[in-house]
Formats: C-alpha cells, sequence, structure tokens
C-alpha cells in the first residue's frame, strides 16, 4: 500500500464556461509527484486523509473524508488569482494502518519538494497532527537558509498537550515541533479558549514563550489590539506559516468538526487576520485541518474551508 494517493481529476468540479472562470478549471492535477518545475508563482495542493491522530486524541473520526470534499467546494469557487499563477494538485499522503508516524515523515519529505520547487504548499486536512509534519518540513527547509518561521494558528486549542503513550496526535503538534526545534519555535495561537485548555496547558505555553489572544479578545471590536500583536510577531520573522483548525470557528459556522464549540470566533476575525498576513508578503505555506464532512451541515464547514484557502492565497497574490 503506498502512502501517495495520484490526484483524481473527478473531484475538480462546478459551473461550465467556455474561458476558465472557476478554481476547477485552473486545477492542474500531477500524478507521482512529479513537481512543475515552471518558473512563476505556484500553489501545490496536498491533501492528508487521516484521522489516526484524532482517534488517539479521543476525538470523533470522520476528519479522513475532508481533503476531497475541500476540493469539491473550492472547485466551483470563481478564480481570481493572476493568470500568472499555477494551481497544481499532487493528491494525498495517506495513513496505512495505524502507521501516523510513516505518514508524517512522507509528509515531511513532500513539503520541502515543493518548497525547493518553489511551491506554495496548502495542505487540507484531516487532524491538525498534520502541523507537525508540515511544520517539521517548513522548518528543515528553513535551517538550510537560515530563516526563522513564525508559527500562525486560528484554533480554540494550543495544541501543545504531550505525547500519549509515547505517539504524537492531533492534540500534541506544537509540542512536538518545540521539542524538535527548541531553538527555532515561535509560535502564536489565536482564538484560544479557557474551557476547552486546562492550565497545565496555559504553563505549558508559558515555558515554550507562546503567544496568545485567548476568545474572549478575539474580537472584531478589539481589532486594534490585535492588529498590533500579529504585526508584532510578522515583524519578528522571516516566514510565516498559517494553519487554520477549523474548530476555532463558532460552531454557527463550522458544525462539521471533531470538537466543535458555540463560543468560537467568527468568520469575519478570522479573514481580517488572514488579510492582514497576506499584506506582509511572509506567508511561506497554510494548511486547514479538523474538517469532519460526517457531522458537517449542508457542507457549511466545508464551504468555509473552502472559502478560507480561496480568500488567503487571492490577498497574497494581490499586487
Amino acid at each position: 500500500m503506498s502512502l501517495h494517493l495520484n490526484p483524481n481529476p473527478e473531484n475538480w468540479t462546478g459551473r461550465k464556461s467556455d474561458v476558465p472562470e472557476y478554481w476547477h478549471q485552473n486545477v492542474q492535477c500531477i500524478p507521482n509527484l512529479h513537481y512543475s518545475e515552471e518558473e512563476g508563482r505556484k500553489v501545490g495542493i496536498l491533501g492528508y486523509p487521516g484521522e489516526e491522530g484524532v482517534k488517539r486524541n479521543q476525538g470523533r473520526p470522520g476528519t479522513k473524508e475532508a481533503p476531497d470534499h475541500i476540493r469539491k467546494y473550492l472547485g466551483g469557487i470563481a478564480y481570481h488569482l493572476p493568470d500568472s499563477c499555477k494551481i497544481y494538485d499532487y493528491g494525498d499522503i495517506q495513513t496505512r494502518g495505524t502507521d501516523l508516524e510513516s505518514t508524517q515523515t512522507k509528509i515531511s519529505e513532500t513539503i520541502q519538494a515543493l518548497l525547493r520547487n518553489k511551491h506554495l504548499p496548502v495542505l487540507l486536512g484531516g487532524g491538525h497532527d498534520l502541523a507537525f509534519a508540515h511544520g517539521m518540513g517548513i522548518l528543515n527547509h528553513l535551517q538550510l537558509k537560515g530563516e526563522k518561521l513564525g508559527i500562525i494558528n486560528l484554533d480554540a486549542h494550543f495544541d501543545l498537550r504531550p505525547l500519549a503513550n509515547g505517539k504524537g496526535h492531533s492534540g500534541s503538534p506544537f509540542y512536538q515541533l518545540a521539542q524538535e526545534f527548541p531553538m527555532n519555535f515561535h509560535y502564536l495561537a489565536l482564538g484560544i479558549q479557557r474551557a476547552a485548555n486546562p492550565k497545565s496547558l496555559f504553563e505549558q505555553a508559558q515555558k515554550l514563550d507562546t503567544k496568545y489572544i485567548v476568545m474572549e479578545q478575539f474580537r472584531l471590536r478589539n481589532w486594534e489590539y490585535i492588529q498590533e500583536q500579529i504585526l508584532w510577531f510578522l515583524d519578528s520573522v522571516n516566514k510565516v506559516y498559517l494553519t487554520i483548525d477549523l474548530d476555532g470557528f463558532s460552531s454557527a459556522f463550522a458544525p462539521g468538526v471533531s470538537a466543535p464549540s458555540p463560543m468560537g470566533f467568527s468568520p469575519q476575525i478570522a479573514f481580517r487576520v488572514f488579510e492582514l498576513i497576506a499584506m506582509s508578503k511572509k506567508l511561506l505555506a497554510m494548511d486547514v485541518v479538523e474538517l469532519n464532512p460526517r457531522f458537517d451541515q449542508d457542507h457549511a464547514t466545508t464551504r468555509l474551508a473552502a472559502r478560507c484557502i480561496e480568500y488567503v492565497l487571492r490577498k497574497n497574490f494581490e499586487k
């Protein structure tokens, strides 16, 4: 059983038009991880149909169905990226049985290859354990360049939990990154909910010098303060890895996640953050995680995931 699955063009569907006006008409499916060497701006889409990390973290299974659902709804969105920007779908990296660790190694290697070939990786999850593999690939790449990475996570959770029986899971990715890269771990978490993080995790965050804004502060009425904190963080790093955990949104907007919460943030504040990050021109890679289509309602969470990706990329490639 190969860990890599080739992309399926049938996942990219949408309204028909005589000229390419929609995402599904602009995405090129590339088999066998044959990375494009074409010059210019490139986006490399990679799916992670994984839920082993969610199971280890006692979450609700179903996240492995997420990547293809996101592709379907992203495909139907009107395309506003520059004509010079190329979008490639490189398929999925799956998990063989419960061997999450081999999957993470493969994802990390693939991320490094995408970055070497000058792609902006966009990963579709899948459990948030993806962030360990994704972040490890980015950090290994940047260490060769001597550049400083900032991780910005929109999430209800710190995801700084210790390993479970010596193994990583969807609640531990940033703890693992901090252990692997103790001198280059720079982390900003937005939307942290006290009800979802015990005191021990706040203490862990302090030990790791984590910057964070709790849910009570992460509101539009507090934008000036939020903007100041994000700009300070952006100024302190060379590149940014943006990770969007859909369970950070209120369940009114994102019911289809493994850990829904009625007290999450709104798309309005999240999209203001996306625009601020894009304007910095430091975005190196991004992912959207924790979509669980089994619990979605009218595909609302899937649509939100697709719109997050479209908006970040559109703003990132604006002049």
